[in-house]
């Protein structure tokens, strides 16, 4: 699956717009960290086609790692053998940057609190 622009949720977008402000991390940042958090919380299945939010192109999203990203997302949403479209993929994903970024509107209030999750990831 090759993604070249991607568009967001309307809400995601306004979500983007706070935790940028509360966390001082710009939209694409705060993207990849909602799809990881996303990822983590497990498969979204079928998720409706809505994309009237902030488009970003494919390499400001993911940065080099659209392949990873891509990747995570198929392990996640077809764990159990099922059998998803790109298209279903795509939808999901966006599925997984709403969810990501529902939970860490909760988590992130300051700057402190986004590096502090991003330390998680790297402490030895």
């Amino acid at each position: 699956m090759h993604i070249s622009k991607f568009k967001v949720s309307l809400e995601a977008t306004g979500r983007l717009r706070v935790l940028r402000q509360r966390a001082g991390l710009t939209p694409n940042l705060l993207c990849r960290m909602a799809m990881s958090t996303s990822f983590e919380m497990g498969k979204v299945g079928p998720a409706p086609d809505v994309e009237e939010g902030q488009e970003f192109n494919a390499y400001t999203l993911f940065g080099g790692d659209q392949p990873i990203y891509t990747t995570l997302l198929r392990m996640v949403e077809t764990e159990d053998g099922e059998d998803v479209s790109d298209r279903e993929l795509i939808r999901r994903l966006r599925a997984h940057i709403d969810r990501g970024l529902t939970a860490l509107s909760v988590r992130v209030k300051s700057p402190g609190d986004a590096a502090r999750l991003l330390a998680v990831g790297h402490e030895g």
